[in-house]
């Protein structure tokens, strides 16, 4: 279900560049095999098997999106995303242990399965569908998504406010554009808009306090070379 909407925010003056923060350190070894589980945040990142863009054009963006929604949406809530070429990154909450009990019910495939095994479950069929479709239209075979993709336990709020934050800025790291804020491809516009979304909205801006506290801290650019072990 949808979250309200709110109203349009005024966009922000570009951040500058000397305004930065030291973010979680991460191991990239252990994002292998880190397990979800219930009321959990993560930090879930992937690439294209040989680094050449998975995203192709416009149509491309708005499928991957689309079967993200349908495979994922009953799952997980998302907080964060950005899509960029040959690689992306989604920050997500898994929900609670009902809600899984229930989406469990609802799909007896999964009546015996243990939450992990569930949301790996899902990703995979997100991967397998967005594959198909992309490698039929680009007249591509084989493996599209490198296999384990990775997830990082997001242990403390500081953490998870970063990663957002670092997540909507990802663009502009890769040189792709000029300011984060013109990438049409990550959430953070749509945090700021009143479209329908499924997006944790609101959530998410409150997860930050306050759309000032939300705004400064999108202001500051965080620190890339924290997260080195995630360039894909």
């Amino acid at each position: 279900m949808c979250v309200k909407t709110l109203p349009i925010f005024k966009r922000l003056a570009k951040f500058p560049k000397q305004q930065t923060r030291k973010l979680h350190p991460m191991a990239k070894e252990e994002h292998y095999h880190t397990k979800f589980e219930c009321d959990n945040s993560y930090h879930v990142y992937n690439r294209s098997v040989d680094l050449k863009p998975m995203f192709k054009n416009r149509g491309n963006y708005l499928f991957f999106l689309k079967r993200y929604g349908d495979f994922l949406s009953e799952v997980v809530d998302t907080y964060a995303y950005n899509l960029l070429g040959n690689h992306f990154h989604l920050c997500i909450r898994i929900k609670s242990e009902e809600e899984i009990n229930k989406f469990k019910a609802e799909n007896k495939v999964y009546k015996d399965k243990e939450v992990h095994l569930i949301i790996s479950a899902q990703f995979k069929r997100l991967f397998q569908s967005y594959s198909l479709a992309f490698n039929k239209q680009h007249q591509r075979i084989g493996t599209l998504f490198q296999k384990p993709f990775k997830r990082a336990l997001i242990d403390n709020q500081k953490y998870l406010l970063n990663t957002i934050t670092y997540i909507h800025q990802n663009a502009q790291h890769h040189g792709l554009v000029d300011d984060f804020r013109d990438w049409e491809w990550s959430s953070y516009n749509s945090l700021l808009g009143d479209k329908e979304t499924k997006l944790k909205r609101i959530e998410t801006l409150k997860l930050f306090g306050s759309l000032d506290a939300f705004n400064d801290s999108n202001n500051q650019l965080v620190n890339g070379k924290e997260f080195l072990e995630l360039e894909l």
